[in-house]
């Protein structure tokens, strides 16, 4: 498999193809959110205007307007068909004494219905707060007072109608099942997920940031939504943790980032990372085994055989699946490839 890492601006992705991808995994910069109001206005300089002179909705529309440059890009690269999985968070703020909510979640659902994409049912990543406050505003008193988000979303469309397999991809669509018991805690809409941070060191001088998402959600969707052998693309991909997610999956994948220095630390990250990926993939089969295990003696009669494994699982549609460790990950100027044990 093969996965890049580019340095550019998604609004234009001119070195992918039409149609060559087959699902987007990515977590933008959050409109007003304090930490990427340097990022958008240096991109359109009104935006520092607007929110100087305490407009902030006018802020926050021109904002969109620069994410949906990418969300328009995403659509011509995206094959009929494919998936665009989106985490954003919603924001809260004061501009010019007046408090309120500005929904991210909503203003880029607008956006992909415009442009044609139908809205799945989405997913609460819930980041609980550690605070020991769990309200903001007026403390004991009425009417003040204003409830603290401890989730964001993430975004669920397809471009089209059902993906349909035959032939070889029906077969790779096989290889690529999950576990009946993944599939339970994939598949639900309420993800109880700890949040992580980008580790930035200091010399980090064009952008400081703390807006990662961890390992565990790019993988889920990576896996819930492509087959081994798809491209997949992060055109926010900061550190590159799609890109790992992929190496993990069988899946190729391409990460846009502005920064080249974001660029330059994720390659590192992928290497120094990628040794970690069949501790990833051993986990998987052993969580499976303590669950087989698990089950009563009369229900692990009823499972059936994975072929490739030997091990029992409980559904038929998993009998094919086959996780395959990584055997070598090397890595050239523009670009990874990961090769795996049979």
């Amino acid at each position: 498999m093969e996965h890049k890492l580019i340095v550019g601006n998604s609004r234009e992705l001119s070195q992918i193809e039409d149609k060559s991808v087959h699902l987007i995994i990515t977590s933008p910069p959050y409109p007003m959110i304090g930490m990427w109001d340097e990022v958008f206005s240096s991109m359109d300089p009104s935006i520092k205007t607007d929110l100087d002179s305490g407009d902030g909705i006018a802020a926050f529309n021109k904002m969109h307007a620069i994410l949906n440059e990418v969300w328009d890009e995403c659509n011509r690269v995206l094959v009929d068909s494919g998936f665009a999985c989106i985490n954003i968070g919603d924001a809260t703020r004061t501009v010019d004494g007046n408090f309120q909510l500005y929904s991210n979640h909503t203003a880029i659902i607008n956006h992909f219905l415009e442009m044609g994409f139908n809205v799945l049912p989405d997913i609460h990543w819930r980041k609980q707060s550690n605070a020991p406050n769990k309200f903001m505003g007026s403390g004991m008193y009425p009417a003040g007072a204003y409830v603290t988000y401890e989730h964001e979303y993430i975004l669920v469309f397809r471009k089209g109608g059902k993906r349909m397999f035959s032939g070889k991809k029906r077969e790779m669509r096989q290889d690529s099942a999950f576990f009946w018991e993944e599939r339970n805690v994939w598949f639900s809409d309420l993800w109880e997920i700890k949040g992580t941070s980008q580790m930035m060191p200091k010399s980090a001088s064009t952008r400081e940031r703390n807006a990662s998402f961890p390992f565990d959600i790019p993988y889920r969707l990576v896996n819930m939504y492509s087959v081994k052998g798809d491209v997949v693309l992060d055109p926010f991909c900061g550190l590159g943790t799609t890109n790992l997610a992929c190496i993990a999956s069988e899946r190729n994948s391409i990460g846009v980032d502005i920064d080249p220095e974001m660029i330059a630390l994720a390659n590192d990250l992928i290497m120094e990372k990628g040794s970690q990926v069949n501790h990833i993939i051993d986990k998987r089969i052993s969580d499976h085994l303590s669950f087989i295990e698990g089950l009563s003696k009369e229900k692990r009669e009823k499972c059936y055989t994975n072929k490739p494994h030997g091990f029992l699982v409980k559904t038929r549609q998993e009998t094919a699946l086959r996780i395959k460790r990584l055997k070598s990950l090397r890595c050239t100027d523009v670009s990874f490839s990961s090769d795996y044990e049979n």
